[in-house]
């Protein structure tokens, strides 16, 4: 897509943002019927699906051939990233919408032929939007996002780590993270795999690793990241599968081989 198609792509869908975030916000005196998925700290709540289903509505009545990836079951099936594919997670951090009311996000990217076009991630409840589009940088509401400072040591490092560390396919030794989390100044977790990443192009948090992540969790914060100079892999150091559950680092780049190479054993 050219400048102007991409302007008038992102300027539609920043309005659909901020309109769900005002949605959510109206609901939370509500009373919520919360279900589980995979596991019962797996949750999801009928506003998930609303919102995803708003999404959902006003992509295919506004773009017909667009393709939506998203978690909640209003996608659609894909097996490629070719085309204009729009990425969502309606409501990210669904365990602290349930029951902090705060520290979630609406996460959204459209991505072209592969590619990350524009991004969004919203903090509903502070009323904070990451926004990005390629190559023209990332913003903090009207600030833009500084770039990653230029040397950072891992011993002065704060670290998001996912509480997750282990799934199915994928379990880290622990021995090795113990030795890591003591190695850094700290270590944070958020809840929020979207405002995780939001913190990190930020420049407040150094790093971030997660040891199961989908396309909709970091599709947008990969794109900030990106803008400000930071980079984002798979936890062994490849790329990103946009079509299925991934690992993944993501941080500055002066800390990413230190910490794989070092730390990262994947059993």
């Amino acid at each position: 897509m050219d400048k102007a198609e991409r302007d008038k792509l992102y300027e539609q869908a920043k309005h659909w943002v901020l309109e769900a975030g005002e949605i959510i916000r109206r609901s939370l005196n509500k009373t919520l019927k919360v279900e589980t998925k995979s596991d019962p700290n797996d949750l999801v709540t009928e506003m998930d699906q609303q919102t995803e289903k708003y999404f959902a509505d006003k992509i295919r009545s506004s773009y017909s051939s667009h393709k939506l990836l998203s978690e909640e079951g209003f996608g659609d099936d894909l097996s490629t990233m070719d085309g204009v594919v729009w990425i969502l997670d309606p409501i990210d951090g669904t365990m602290n919408f349930v029951h902090q009311k705060r520290n979630f996000a609406i996460s959204l990217a459209i991505y072209q032929d592969g590619i990350g076009q524009i991004g969004f991630i919203y903090n509903v409840m502070e009323d904070v939007l990451y926004h990005v589009k390629k190559g023209e940088g990332a913003f903090r509401n009207e600030r833009q996002l500084a770039p990653l400072k230029e040397h950072v040591h891992l011993e002065e490092s704060i670290l998001l780590v996912n509480s997750l560390l282990s799934c199915e396919n994928n379990r880290l030794n622990h021995m090795k993270i113990q030795e890591l989390i003591k190695t850094v100044r700290g270590t944070r977790s958020y809840g929020s795999g979207a405002l995780e990443f939001a913190g990190v192009a930020e420049g407040i948090l150094d790093a971030y690793i997660s040891i199961r992540l989908y396309p909709w969790d970091f599709a947008a914060g990969v794109m900030l990241i990106e803008e400000v100079g930071g980079i984002t892999t798979q936890i062994d150091g490849t790329p990103l599968n946009f079509l299925t559950e991934n690992t993944a680092f993501s941080g500055h780049p002066l800390l990413k081989d230190k910490i794989i190479n070092q730390y990262i054993e994947l059993k």
